[in-house]
């Protein structure tokens, strides 16, 4: 999909990547029911009860409910009670009372149907078999279903009581005697109240006007003045309360949670984007540091580029507080390693080493030292991980966790992929959702991110490469196989020997993997199909390769017309504006555009804010209801939805996103309950 989101949109007519998964999605939809209408058509064709017209309505049903509530009254079910009754032979009793009967005497009739030997032994079961047949019949139609579903999801309400189970307060409390409407409970709200009632916290049920359904349902159904009026009335009612209002409860909840998990995926989903592509800190040797008590702060220094140097521990938190002797070890790296930054995992003890930290600084040991927080979530998923173990297999848990906080400071996308996006901290109910739902919906969002950003194909890890557009786990291998056993790249063309690596798999590719090489176009993300087009523009415009990113060149690509180029040269138009582009911006990361992560000196506790303070902070979640804001004290601030903006916003996606550095100011403070408030409206 990135590939062709990016390299063909002349055929796509430039959607974007996320209007292309839509389509793909749709596509999905309507070919499952494609395959589900044949075979419900098959199946009701195989007990001989398919005709013209019920086919031609099986056709035109738009939607996949529509076609199950079709074949409903055709499903084989378990043994009902209008089953046995129809085993009984009282289903033309049942039909006579519901064809209207006019004067005939519904006992004259039932005792027709009496007869031992099938279990009819009385008139009262005649009755009562062909009662159960009409309420079944009556919850099967599915212009009823239909009606009733629709009318329960407009002026349904969704309640939840305490469960008689849970008498300990708990965080459901606020769904205790809970009421809502349907069609405006907000997605989030749905998910808590599923995850209450699954952990038996809450009751949860569906109210509705049943007063008006069964007025509908006795006009479609009850002929007046007939002499089996009372008894098909009584009928429906125990049809729609017996079996059809449970199903249409199960059906609006499982919409109501398919909504939810929609939403949930989607905050996900975005989120994690905005994780990944925050922007890199490059160009500064990082000394992480993993923050423990007992055990110790585990610190590892990594270069420039990303390699490790050096591991070891630290004891300057509770309960050794040896902070003369990590002082000395500090003093010592920064000395031998001319470290530039700091970055301290936010885990346990992560308080008491940023103010060891922060003394550290002040104590003037270099000038421009500075530290950061960073998240580790994750990073101790990532060090028990089989990926960890191969890449350090001399180091031990902890010492890796403290490779991965310095190195998601130097390139989060690079580090990040490493590890399963659901440990990463960024969503909200993701372990309410269906696992291979998350993780298909996420594994796109890092494909995305990934091709989004290009990878440097000399120096990315193979995690890293089986996102590329094109390449699977195998062939990353082979490609850092490939590179280790004969050096760097020079140029994207010996992509083609690597094993594995065919012709498609190259044109998938080739275009997102970048390197400084024989031929300047391999460092951007002009894909090699394109490049005998870059020539012939490059020469229309007097200039080479040579000139790329210069001036001089970008002066001369800003007066051409493109429409004329397209013409002359036989390229589309969106290429070629994508081809200017990369050429006036060569080896550009799409990340450094983003803000910077927010570097401290001094820390900041809880007890030192006051109302009215304004601080920077920087977006670590987003969810429905706010965001959550790193101010660099011990506990994320809230920034409620309300307090975002003047003016009424939908979502707060809307406002913010992972990654941003905002302006806050604090508008409440609660240190008994480690909570705080904040508001963009500064």
């Amino acid at each position: 999909m990135p590939f062709i989101a990016r390299y063909r949109k002349e055929v796509t007519g430039e959607l974007d990547e996320v209007q292309l998964r839509d389509i793909e999605s749709r596509v999905q939809y309507l070919r499952n029911l494609s395959r589900r209408k044949e075979e419900i058509i098959r199946l009701i064709d195989e007990q001989g009860k398919l005709t013209g017209d019920l086919k031609e309505k099986i056709l035109k049903s738009a939607k996949l409910r529509e076609v199950e509530d079709i074949y409903r009254p055709y499903r084989q079910k378990r043994r009902t009670r209008a089953g046995i009754a129809r085993e009984k032979g009282l289903e033309p009793l049942a039909r006579c009372f519901l064809d209207g009967m006019e004067q005939k005497n519904p006992e004259e009739e039932a005792a027709k149907y009496i007869d031992e030997e099938k279990e009819v032994n009385s008139v009262s079961d005649a009755l009562k078999g062909a009662s159960d047949i009409i309420a079944e019949i009556v919850a099967d139609d599915p212009g009823v279903r239909d009606w009733v579903r629709n009318f329960t999801y407009k002026k349904g309400q969704l309640s939840s009581v305490q469960s008689r189970k849970s008498e300990a307060s708990s965080v459901y409390e606020m769904y205790y005697g809970y009421e809502e409407n349907i069609s405006s409970i907000v997605p989030h709200r749905i998910l808590a109240i599923n995850r209450g009632e699954r952990e038996g916290y809450l009751r949860v049920h569906i109210r509705t006007e049943e007063e008006k359904i069964l007025n509908y349902l006795k006009y479609q159904w009850v002929k007046e003045d007939y002499a089996a009026s009372a008894l098909v009335a009584e009928a429906v009612k125990d049809g729609y309360s017996r079996l059809l209002a449970p199903a249409i409860e199960r059906d609006i909840r499982a919409e109501l949670t398919e909504r939810g998990e929609t939403r949930a995926v989607k905050v996900f989903s975005q989120n994690l984007r905005q994780l990944l592509l925050q922007s890199p800190v490059k160009g500064m040797v990082v000394l992480g540091v993993d923050p423990a008590y007992r055990t110790g702060c585990k610190w590892a220094v990594v270069d420039r580029t990303g390699k490790l140097l050096e591991t070891g521990v630290i004891y300057p938190t509770p309960p050794h507080e040896d902070v003369s002797g990590a002082v000395e070890v500090f003093k010592d790296l920064i000395g031998r390693y001319d470290i530039d930054v700091i970055a301290i995992g936010n885990g346990t003890a992560s308080r008491e080493t940023e103010q060891f930290t922060a003394d550290f600084i002040k104590s003037g040991v270099k000038n421009d030292l500075k530290y950061v927080i960073v998240s580790e979530d994750g990073a101790s998923v990532y060090s028990a991980s089989e990926k960890a173990a191969r890449e350090f297999p001399q180091l031990d848990v902890s010492e890796r966790s403290a490779v991965s906080i310095a190195r998601r400071l130097q390139d989060p996308l690079a580090e990040l992929v490493k590890i399963e996006p659901r440990a990463l901290g960024v969503g909200q109910y993701q372990h309410d959702i269906a696992r291979k739902r998350l993780e298909e919906q996420l594994t796109k969002v890092v494909e995305s991110a990934v091709n989004y950003a290009g990878v440097d194909l000399n120096t990315a890890s193979s995690e890293l490469l089986r996102y590329v557009s094109g390449i699977n786990q195998p062939v990353a291998e082979k490609i850092v196989f490939y590179r280790d056993k004969n050096g760097i790249f020079n140029n994207r063309e010996e992509l083609k020997k690597v094993p594995r690596l065919g012709p498609k798999t190259f044109e998938q590719s080739a275009g997102f993997l970048r390197l400084s090489g024989d031929n300047p176009l391999d460092n951007t993300p002009i894909h090699p199909e394109s490049y005998n087009l870059t020539s012939n523009l490059l020469s229309m415009v007097g200039a080479s390769t040579g000139d790329i990113g210069t001036s001089t060149l970008k002066q001369k690509l800003d007066d051409i017309d493109l429409e004329e180029v397209s013409s002359r040269t036989g390229g589309g138009v969106p290429t070629l504006r994508d081809i200017t582009e990369s050429l006036n911006r060569p080896g550009r990361d799409p990340r450094e555009d983003l803000p910077a992560p927010v570097f401290r000196t001094d820390v900041l506790e809880l007890k030192d804010l006051r109302e009215g303070m304004q601080l920077k902070g920087t977006v670590r979640n987003v969810v429905d209801f706010g965001a959550f804001i790193d101010i660099g004290v011990k506990v994320d601030g809230l920034l409620h939805i309300s307090q975002m903006s003047e003016h009424y916003i939908k979502h707060p996606m809307d406002v913010v996103a992972v990654g941003d550095v905002v302006e806050v100011k604090v508008i409440a403070v609660d240190i008994d309950r480690q909570r705080i408030n904040l508001s963009l409206r500064v």
